[in-house]
């Protein structure tokens, strides 16, 4: 599945995300909630995950200090969950600390998994993000 779409959400008293509904099924079988590399948290389905991590250090000499590092910032940074009765996540607190995440968040989707941004956070990326991807197209002539 692909993940798409903005969805604006409010964490509970207790960190608990409620998944956008369209995403409940897909995702009932449990999810991986993992540190994004530039700064968000990221929502996986476990095999996605996986498959994601397994790409990311394909070509890198596993007896190097970068594959290393790497390891562990995929395995120390994710955390297998499920979502409960109400489809909820809890968002474990170093997750919430390296997303520097408050009440207020968003949920986007990134195609291979769902992203989860503070909400302020968020719109000056995206912002950014419209200039950036105009730029890129202009400079492609696809625009």
């Amino acid at each position: 599945m692909a993940f798409r779409g903005t969805f604006d959400h409010t964490l509970d008293a207790k960190n608990r995300l409620t998944v956008p509904s369209k995403f409940r099924a897909t995702l009932s079988d449990g999810v991986v909630i993992a540190k994004g590399i530039e700064g968000c948290a990221q929502i996986w389905l476990p095999s996605a995950y996986e498959a994601y991590v397994e790409g990311a250090l394909a070509n890198i000499n596993p007896m190097t200090e970068q594959a290393r590092k790497l390891e562990r910032f995929f395995g120390a940074g994710s955390f297998e969950t499920e979502l409960d009765a109400a489809g909820r996540i809890m968002i474990p607190a170093k997750i919430m600390e390296h997303a520097k995440l408050r009440k207020d968040v968003v949920v986007i989707g990134s195609r291979r998994c769902l992203e989860l941004w503070d909400r302020e956070t968020w719109s000056a990326i995206d912002e950014e993000l419209s200039v950036d991807v105009h730029a890129l197209t202009e400079a492609l002539g696809q625009v």
